[in-house]
């Protein structure tokens, strides 16, 4: 509206202009030598006006003919970058669903259009990557390293390709030249940290830790968490060299992280040995009311030092009432009283907190029922049973990070290398699923845990041993895949030759309570000979992956064997992460 008013403002003066130029009267007489000329004062403002307005013209024609060359210049320039950024568009597209030969005449299209174009340089990069020519890759990553837009992403390329090469030294020194120019890059800091925790540097990861928590890569609540998971290793790694280190750092590991269970029982064992028990009882609580585990229990059961077996047995019964009814982990607690119990020789409170699992056992269930049998009773049958049951019953919940199952608390994932990613949980591969159970009860089983147990018998000091009665055979069992070699039976004249030898002590038929680790000497598994072997099974169509069109790294090869801890040849190790895991003998 303004605009308008402005427009008709000047549209006013210029007609109030013209009228007040024609109504001047007069005439206007210019003398130039001996040339004379005569005319009104209108006129010669209108001869003014077309004067003015072809020397802007002339100008105007010249100006353009001066500046036609650069212009030509320029527009030939603008079209080549146009061309160029449609080839790195299409490129990157072509990388992104995996056309090889695409990728490749897009990317030689951009560098011939757009040479200098750091989107270019990315494209060539990977076009080489997704070939499989890593020298070619190496080089543009050089060249991008060298340039100072593209420095950082030429330093993570050749990260990636030093990971891909199982370069270890080279990775972490390309990864501390990244933080050096830019201390909040991400995948720099996560590198260095878990190159430092796989070397066991945990001075240099906690240095780490601070610098990110300063750059604002993490925040307070997880930087608490991770540094107390840091202090925790460094503790386990220090336990028997320098207690004194170990113990300050686990102390504050504990403030950090109270849920952490390496950390409440590392904890609680030196506060027991200080004879603080109600300080390490506490620490101990807190950690099972957030994670019931069995090594809080154990804990827990002998954090006062020269207490009998049925003291610890009441002291866990304690620490299990803390659970909630509705908290998962209550079987953690039951089976804690069940194993103090049985020290306790407490079988019948063993088996009454074994009840409601063993219709749907897992393996620490069976386990224990087995020990149960075997030590209250001498029942080597039933005890057989329970173990025969174990090895088909489900996992118990372990230390598990990124697929991979260990036996002990890692404060590192050996697949990814991330920081605290072991969990107390039960294995993926052990969870229930909508098919069906593939080995079936043996009935040597069923029949062995259907029958009674046997009663103890006590022979009289001065009365020979009987000799038990005859008993008729029983069916052989089904065959089984577990099932150990029979022994042969001994022939009479090997009977007859055998002294006899009459004990002088009552007869016990229960066997000592050690043999709790007699089964582990039988082979799981055995091979079954009225079997056929299976035919090969059929090899699925592959769909590759590729990453997104940002990510530089596009890792095609895997290893062969993920998570394996022996140090093999170089060919046999594999790259990335695990081949630096597996190098440091982790």
């Amino acid at each position: 509206m303004l605009r308008i008013v402005l427009f008709l403002i000047l549209i006013a003066l210029a007609a109030a202009g013209g009228a007040w130029v024609a109504d001047q009267p007069g005439d206007l007489v210019l003398t130039w030598g001996g040339l004379r000329a005569t005319t009104t004062f209108p006129g010669f403002v209108l001869g003014l006006g077309i004067f003015a307005a072809a020397i802007v013209l002339v100008w105007s024609i010249l100006t353009m003919i001066w500046r036609m060359p650069g212009r030509l210049r320029r527009r030939r320039h603008e079209k080549r970058h146009a061309r160029g950024r449609h080839a790195i568009t299409h490129g990157l597209l072509a990388i992104g669903h995996g056309d090889t030969a695409l990728a490749r005449r897009h990317a030689e299209a951009a560098r011939r259009h757009a040479p200098n174009d750091p989107l270019a340089l990315l494209l060539h990069a990977q076009s080489a990557q997704l070939e499989g020519n890593r020298d070619e890759a190496q080089r543009v990553f050089r060249a991008m390293a060298e340039r100072e837009d593209t420095r950082l992403l030429g330093l993570r390329g050749l990260f990636i390709e030093a990971q891909r090469a199982d370069d270890a030294v080279g990775a972490v020194m390309i990864a501390e030249e990244a933080i050096k120019l830019s201390p909040s890059s991400t995948w720099a800091s996560q590198a260095v940290l878990g190159f430092r925790c796989a070397r066991g540097d945990w001075s240099g990861a906690l240095a780490i830790l601070d610098s990110n928590l300063s750059a604002g890569l993490i925040d307070k609540q997880s930087y608490r968490r991770q540094r107390g998971v840091l202090l925790t290793a460094r503790a386990l790694e220090l336990e028997t060299m320098d207690r004194d280190v170990a113990r300050e750092s686990v102390m504050e590991a504990v403030k950090l992280a109270p849920t952490l269970v390496p950390a409440a029982v590392l904890a609680a064992k030196f506060e027991s040995e200080a004879h603080q028990v109600r300080r390490a009882m506490k620490l101990v609580e807190a950690a099972w009311l957030a994670n019931p585990h069995p090594d809080l229990a154990d804990a827990y059961a002998h954090v006062k030092l020269g207490d009998s077996a049925r003291q610890r047995l009441q002291r866990v019964e304690t620490l299990a009432a803390k659970t909630p009814a509705d908290n998962p982990g209550q079987i953690e607690g039951q089976l804690a009283i069940a194993r103090a119990a049985i020290d306790a020789s407490e079988f019948a409170r063993a088996r009454e907190a074994l009840a409601p699992y063993v219709n749907d056992p897992t393996q620490r269930v069976a386990l224990l029922m087995a020990e149960i049998e075997r030590t209250e009773h001498g029942d080597g049958g039933r005890a057989r049973a329970w173990t025969l049951r174990a090895v088909r019953a489900r996992h118990d919940p372990a230390w598990t990070a990124d697929g991979y199952v260990s036996d002990r608390w890692r404060p590192v994932s050996p697949v990814t290398g991330r920081l605290d990613a072991f969990q107390w949980q039960t294995p993926v591969a052990s969870l229930p699923s909508d098919k069906g159970a593939t080995i079936e009860s043996s009935a040597f089983e069923e029949a062995m845990l259907a029958a009674p147990p046997p009663k103890r018998v006590t022979a009289a000091a001065s009365e020979a041993p009987m000799e038990p009665p005859a008993a008729p055979p029983a069916p052989a069992p089904a065959a089984q895949d577990n099932s150990p070699p029979q022994a042969k039976e001994p022939t009479k004249e090997a009977v007859k030759e055998e002294p006899t030898v009459t004990p002088a002590e009552p007869a016990d038929p229960a066997p000592a309570p050690v043999e709790s680790s007699s089964p582990a000497a039988t082979p799981a598994f055995r091979s079954r000979a009225d079997l056929g072997k299976p035919g090969p099974a059929p090899i699925p169509a592959v769909i590759p992956i590729v990453r997104a069109p940002d990510d530089p790294g596009i890792d095609d090869e895997g290893p062969s064997d993920e998570f394996t801890e022996q140090i093999g040849t170089p060919k046999a190790q594999a790259g990335g992460w695990r081949g630096f895991w597996s190098r440091w003998g982790a």
